[in-house]
């Protein structure tokens, strides 16, 4: 490539992930961070400051030069999606011809993961650009999922009997690297996904079993739901965005399984089980 491949969040884990991956194979690199000291010193990789997707001016500066862009997505917030489309139109203004972004498994304007939404309006937003893009589609993390449990061992949410084909970061950023450093790629979205889709109940048996602490599943209603995280002082916006993480669930949405980690990345995907045995401490929260 002639022109370094910014990547963004390069101070987070799948970001980080990405850049140390594509500097293994020597891939010059745009780091565009908030912080330029937490940003990874590596090889053939020169860091540029904007504290946020939202400062279009500073996004366009530090994308300037860039040839493809890695846009991972922006904090939760109330103002997400425009803070995805200012940093699109700065990559568009600055000369960027193809945007790769981390988009998320079943993008639609009416998913029930109400997060999502905003996934699929930056797509939107992206198509309508003019240049190219490749959406890689998350489905929710396996590394998120021990923390699921609560310090009593209870993971308490509405999802029923309904199945998600968790994911490990790795496994993302693997993939997010194929797409990078190869092509056939443009117009196309893929899922990722683990090999496995199961419900909460059987991830709170596997994590017992692999523990040997008593987490168990709580199917709760909405109501409960809700007055259950009263007392985090999180904006409703937020809170029902959390909940309608296992409606979705329930829904069924989340159940797809792909072959997309073994396809681009050349190996399967992590299971529950093994990335439990890998990080043991993963479940240290859980006291009882």
């Amino acid at each position: 490539m002639s022109e370094p491949l910014a990547v963004t969040g390069a101070s987070g884990y799948v970001g980080g992930r990405v850049a140390r991956l594509l500097a293994q194979r020597g891939v010059a690199q745009r780091l565009v961070v908030r912080d330029a000291a937490r940003a990874p010193r590596l090889p053939a990789a020169e860091v540029r400051v904007a504290p946020r997707y939202g400062s279009g001016e500073q996004m366009r500066a530090a994308l300037e030069g860039a040839g493809t862009l890695f846009l991972v997505p922006a904090e939760e917030s109330a103002d997400r999606v425009e803070q995805h489309k200012t940093a699109v139109d700065a990559a568009v203004a600055a000369g960027v011809s193809r945007i790769v972004y981390l988009s998320f498994l079943g993008a639609s304007a009416s998913s029930t993961f109400t997060l999502v939404r905003d996934h699929w309006a930056t797509e939107q937003h992206i198509r309508a650009a003019g240049v190219a893009f490749t959406f890689p589609r998350m489905s929710i993390y396996l590394d998120f999922v021990p923390r699921m449990a609560g310090p009593d061992g209870v993971i308490a949410g509405p999802a029923g009997e309904g199945r998600v084909g968790i994911v490990a970061r790795d496994d993302v950023a693997d993939v997010v690297t194929a797409v990078l450093t190869s092509d056939g790629h443009d117009g196309r979205a893929y899922d990722i996904t683990g090999r496995e889709a199961l419900s909460l109940a059987e991830v709170a048996d596997q994590l017992a079993e692999l523990s040997g602490k008593p987490i168990t599943y709580k199917d709760e209603t909405l109501a409960e739901a809700r007055a259950s995280r009263a007392s985090y002082g999180a904006p409703d916006w937020q809170v029902e965005a959390w909940i309608s993480t296992y409606t979705a669930i329930a829904t069924g949405e989340l159940a797809t399984i792909s072959d997309t980690v073994a396809r681009l990345a050349g190996h399967e995907p992590t299971t529950l089980a093994e990335y439990v045995r890998a990080h043991p401490d993963c479940l240290d929260h859980v006291t009882v």
